[in-house]
């Protein structure tokens, strides 16, 4: 099994959109109801991902050339932080997000935030973030997380 980290490219739309919509059905619909799940799914389209791709620093991980897992850095913040359910667990997650924030350290970011989904807060933990405040959307909860990067 080769995995890789890779920034993202335009051929990548589509498997991202997958990847993305497997892992609300399958992992984020354990915390939230259908109508979250189908609402949250609408912005994360081919296109959608086409969009974000001009937008945000994207990466994928894949496994002998398949994609299999997606992260992005919006300048200071993570965003979409996404791992196939059958992929979860064997350090794809961690990967991205060591390269993350790589970036984010080289561009002289001080603090990295990320929008949390309550699937996702014991990963972040794990990394180090900690909890700021909750935020909802409607009926859609959002932990607030933060890690430090620099000490100064």
């Amino acid at each position: 099994m080769n995995s890789e980290i890779r920034p993202a490219n335009p051929q990548d739309a589509a498997a991202i959109s997958q990847v993305i919509i497997q892992s609300l059905r399958q992992s984020n619909a354990q915390d939230y109801p259908p109508d979250i799940i189908a609402q949250v799914e609408t912005s994360f389209s081919t296109e959608s991902i086409l969009t974000l791709l001009s937008q945000r620093r994207v990466f994928v991980a894949t496994i002998d050339g398949q994609v299999v897992a997606t992260a992005s850095l919006d300048h200071d913040v993570v965003r979409s932080v996404f791992v196939v359910p059958a992929y979860q667990g064997i350090g794809l997650g961690r990967q991205l997000m060591t390269t993350l924030q790589s970036i984010a350290t080289d561009a002289n970011i001080k603090v990295l935030r990320v929008p949390s989904s309550i699937t996702a807060e014991g990963f972040y933990l794990k990394l180090g973030f900690q909890k700021i405040r909750d935020e909802f959307h409607g009926a859609e909860r959002t932990i607030i997380m933060a890690l430090r990067l620099s000490t100064d």
